[in-house]
Order: structure tokens, then sequence, then C-alpha cells
């Protein structure tokens, strides 16, 4: 089956996060009628074509978000409409799902000799940061390098941030609010807390730029004629390489009145230097000259122990957005990207030592 035939298939399932199973039963059907071994962990999916080191990975996710408001048709009725397939995920990322499955078995129908072996990586939860690629990261054994499949527009994307979100509690003393004096207004130190993270510098990247900070959530006070005790903020920080949590964390207690906790810092920032393997090859794939950075954060957060670099056919502004589409042009650049990497990529990493 084709790309432009499998994708249809697999946006008519629904796969919201936390609900592939259905999704995860029909590629694995699927794989194994194609010959391959199907291996799967929960609902988790990953084969291999070749044998032996260097191993190239291909990454990317069968979960969407939920669809939001504005959709012009059902967002699981998937065909084509002249060169466009409209669908929840047509574009994030089943697109890359389907180009990189292709890939990978046409390179096997062909019996195409490849020096070394590629893994691919169909994996949940992506949209939740839950238990796709970093729970099956120990079962795939030893991995080169990675390809991670996101609408990039088959720009290879080299650096992408990370993300920290910060839980700040602001501390008062309660009062009635006609005796204001009398008590400190926990949302007061707050609001002077949030305009003093305006001003601070954290960190920059030559590619990525500055650390950003912005508050997404406040939350104070009990009653309407009480002065608050207590006001929590959230901070949602897309962080750059070279840059630690722990500094971060530092630098704002020493800045800020509020109390600091980390609530969350799994989506840690990646680098790969451009002169490395797979990014040459993935730049000779996509007839690029240089690479790119993301903003967005992905599974690459989870590989970051690997050189990787992340590309795929699709547009990523049309993630999470009404009437979400892929072309059948982008898709069969995908599909064509995919096979001129694995073999390019595998080729370049066998010039270099192979570390055990």
């Amino acid at each position: 089956m084709r790309a432009v035939d499998l994708l249809p298939a697999l946006v008519a399932v629904p796969s919201v996060s936390r609900g592939e199973k259905a999704i995860a039963d029909l590629l694995a059907s699927y794989l194994a009628a194609s010959g391959v071994t199907v291996n799967r962990a929960g609902h988790n999916l990953w084969f291999e074509v070749g044998q032996g080191r260097p191993r190239l990975l291909l990454a990317s996710h069968l979960d969407t978000v939920p669809a939001c408001a504005g959709w012009s048709r059902d967002p699981h009725v998937a065909r084509w409409d002249g060169d466009r397939l409209v669908g929840l995920g047509a574009n994030d990322a089943k697109g890359c799902v389907a180009a990189m499955t292709e890939a990978a078995l046409a390179l096997r129908a062909e019996g195409a000799t490849l020096p070394g072996s590629v893994v691919v990586a169909l994996t949940v939860e992506e949209e939740v940061g839950g238990q796709g690629i970093a729970t099956i990261r120990p079962l795939l054994g030893e991995i080169d390098a990675a390809v991670i499949g996101e609408p990039t527009g088959l720009e290879v994307c080299v650096a992408q941030r990370g993300l920290v979100i910060l839980r700040c509690v602001a501390r008062g003393r309660g009062g009635h609010a006609a005796h204001a004096a009398q008590a400190v207004n926990a949302v007061h130190v707050a609001a002077a807390d949030i305009g003093r993270l305006a001003g601070l510098v954290f960190g920059r990247h030559p590619r990525l730029g500055d650390t950003t900070a912005q508050v997404t959530r406040i939350e104070g006070g009990r009653a309407l004629n009480q002065v608050p005790d207590t006001c929590e903020f959230f901070v949602d920080l897309r962080t750059v390489p070279g840059i630690t949590v722990e500094s971060i964390v530092e630098q704002l207690r020493g800045e800020i009145a509020s109390e600091v906790h980390v609530n969350s810092s799994r989506y840690l920032p990646c680098a790969t230097d451009e002169a490395h393997p797979v990014v040459q090859a993935a730049l000779a794939a996509a007839g690029r000259e240089r690479g790119t950075v993301s903003r967005t954060t992905s599974d690459w957060a989870f590989l970051s122990d690997l050189p990787a670099v992340k590309a795929g056919p699709g547009d990523t502004t049309r993630s999470h957005r009404p009437d979400e589409y892929i072309t059948r042009q982008e898709l069969g650049d995908g599909v064509a990207f995919y096979r001129r990497l694995v073999p390019e990529c595998l080729a370049r990493l066998a010039a270099v030592p192979v570390k055990d």
C-alpha cells in the first residue's frame, strides 16, 4: 500500500493521545501483512529493515490532539480532495508515519543492500509527553542516529527548544479588604515578580536565540472582600541547549520574592552539530544547504542522547488547527526524502568508527 492510500486509512481512525489502540492495531496488521516483524509495547510499534550497525532510527507519532472548534467537515472522514487530504492528524504527524513506513517497506521490497539497518518507531502520546518513545527507547537497542518525523516542510531542523514549566507561589498576609494596610496582598507580590520576569535574560543560543519566559496561568484569592494570602502563577520557559534548569531556578530565586518550584522539565532542548553524518545526509536528501531550528518541542526531547534531526512532510503552521491538511505533493516528496536519507545516512555513519 502506498502512502497516498495508507494515510487516509490512518486519518480515518481517531487516535487522540491515550486512545491509540485502534490505530496501532491497524498498523500492526498492515505491517505484518507486508512481511516485517512487528514489535509492540503497549500501543507503540517498531520494525527493522536491514541488519547490523550502524542503526538509524526513524520515529514519528500516531496520536493527535483533540479536534478543535471550526472544522468545516468531519475530521475523521479522510479523502483526497484534489491535491489535499484534510483530516485530523493528516499533517501532524500521520503524513510522516505514512511516508516513513512506505519508504522503509519499499527499500525492503527492492532488496536494497543497506550498510546497516533502519528502525522505524511509530509511537503514542507525543502530544502529552506520556508513554511513547521514552518508554520504548531502552527496548530498541543500540541506535547511532535518529530522524524525528514532524511537519517541517522537509527543512532539516538541527536544534529545538526545550520546555520547562515552573510553579511560583507568592506569599502574603491575609486580611479584610477594608483593612488592607494591615495585610500583605499576595497578588500584588506576584504581579511585581511577573513584572521582573519580563526583563530577565536566562541564556542565549547562537541559532535558537534567548530562552523565553511567559506567564501562562495565575490564580489567587478566596473571596472578593479578602486580601489574598497566596497567589500561584505558572511560567512557561522555552529553553535552549547549554542552559540548565538548575541555573534558571537559582537565578529566579535570586530575583523574585515568590517561591520557585519545577513543575515539569522532561522536554530537554536538543542540538546536533551540522557536521554530523545524520545532518549532512538529511541535507543531501532534502536538497538543502543548511539546517534550520525549531521553536516547538517534539519526541526529540526524549532522544537527546542521540545525534538527531527533525524533518518531515507537511507544514507546522497547519498543526492543531481546523481543516488540517497535507498535499499529495508533500507526501510524495516525504517518501522520496526518507528513501534517499536512509541509505545515505547509513553509508555516512558506516564510514565513522562505531562506538560500542
